[in-house]
């Protein structure tokens, strides 16, 4: 075994030397070279984060004969939950380890290994090997499938591809001012839901989108609403020209209505400007207390109505949680869901964990029958807590794992 601090400079650029397909397998032969270690494989959330699929290091392919690991009351949820490493003796005297595989609080997967000899600094540089592996991973992702077919536990119809490829390639997002996760549970006949998020240095901008009708008639009308916002959004616009360039490509091209709401969150104040077209209000949590936040609804996108849209405040208190929603979180059997009750039980929980518990119940509570798309994204807010140059870089040496 050798010793010595893993160097991540020299694991990406092995990394960028091999195929896009194979960081595993560059990462798998690190820890071997210097631990001895054994069975090293990489664990993939599937699309709605309710199991794992299995990607072994050995000709970095996805194993067609692994079933599924349901994540449900399993070690591999507990460590996706704490993101801390686990370590457990296994039946022959070894040491599994199993390390959370995460960017900027987007749960990617978990590496797992199998060691002869665990000792505390040997962890930490898995650790370090489990965070190289994850930038690695995102970077790739680009260029291969690989990446994406692992996250899928069930065939994908076309509307469902179309709507998948919609939305942000991370559904969670961290930094100082605020943490944010989104959730997404399509109906058997894909209804148009969407939700995006992007950060700029001044302004977080988000929104959630819901095309009506189903199959791939909506997913074709989210594609044009997606396009004409992002469109808008990166000219400059603010949340009211984004929802008139919205508006304006549905009347000249489109043939059908889109509920939204679209937010601008000033980063250094937390006052948010938005517009709502038709959409289910937000709810939020603040001082322990669930409510619905009073905004004025226009008209959907699409209309053919005089109807101005009209921007509105809000202000973001720090530890105030917001919840943005789309109607199947409400509608038929999601309405037997009491959410307030969830949002206020899970309001210690990570935005991420909290999301994976309200669409659950939804989905629960629909039987797995869904008849309309079900959508929540949930946003943190921190407030203005920019980390000085000096502290931006936390060691890794802090932190934490975890022993049964």
């Amino acid at each position: 075994m050798e010793s010595g601090d893993l160097e991540l400079g020299e694991l990406l650029t092995a990394a960028e030397a091999a195929s896009p397909g194979e960081s595993v397998d560059v990462v798998a032969h690190d820890l071997q070279k210097r631990f001895g270690a054994a069975h090293v494989s990489f664990l993939f959330v599937d699309l709605i984060g309710q199991r794992l699929v299995r990607l072994a290091a050995a000709g970095g392919e996805v194993d067609d004969h692994a079933e599924p690991v349901d994540l449900h009351g399993s070690i591999y949820d507990s460590v996706l939950q704490s993101q801390r490493q686990h370590v457990e003796p296994d039946s022959q005297g070894e040491q599994r380890v199993i390390t959370p595989v995460t960017n900027r609080g987007d749960c990617i997967g978990l590496l797992e290994v199998t060691l002869q000899c665990a000792d505390d600094t040997v962890l930490r540089q898995v650790r370090d090997a489990a965070h190289a592996l994850a930038y690695i991973i995102v970077t790739d992702r680009r260029f291969t499938d690989l990446y994406h077919l692992g996250r899928r536990t069930t065939e994908t119809s076309l509307a469902a591809e179309i709507q998948h490829q919609l939305l942000p390639s991370a559904p969670c997002c961290e930094a100082p001012q605020f943490t944010l996760a989104a959730g997404l549970v399509p109906a058997d006949d894909i209804g148009g839901d969407t939700y995006d998020y992007t950060l700029d240095r001044d302004t977080l901008h988000l929104s959630i989108t819901d095309a009506m009708g189903h199959d791939t008639n909506s997913a074709l009308l989210a594609t044009l609403l997606v396009g004409a916002l992002r469109r808008a959004r990166r000219s400059g616009c603010d949340a009211l020209k984004q929802a008139r360039h919205a508006h304006q490509a549905l009347m000249s091209h489109g043939r059908g209505l889109a509920t939204g709401q679209l937010l601008c969150v000033d980063l250094e104040t937390g006052r948010c400007e938005l517009v709502n077209a038709g959409h289910p209000r937000p709810l939020r949590l603040r001082d322990g207390i669930v409510e619905e936040v009073e905004l004025a609804v226009n008209l959907p996108f699409g209309v053919a109505a005089p109807t101005s849209y009209r921007l509105q405040e809000l202000q973001l208190r720090p530890d105030d949680r917001l919840i943005l929603l789309t109607d199947g979180m409400q509608e038929r059997g999601a309405a037997a869901v009491d959410l307030a009750s969830i949002i206020h039980e899970t309001r210690a929980l990570h935005p991420r964990e909290a999301v994976r518990s309200l669409t659950a119940a939804v989905f629960d509570a629909c039987r797995g029958d869904l008849r309309d798309d079900a959508t929540v994204l949930i946003l943190d807010w921190h407030g203005n807590r920019r980390p000085s140059p000096e502290s931006r870089t936390p060691s890794r040496d802090k932190r934490e794992r975890f022993t049964p």
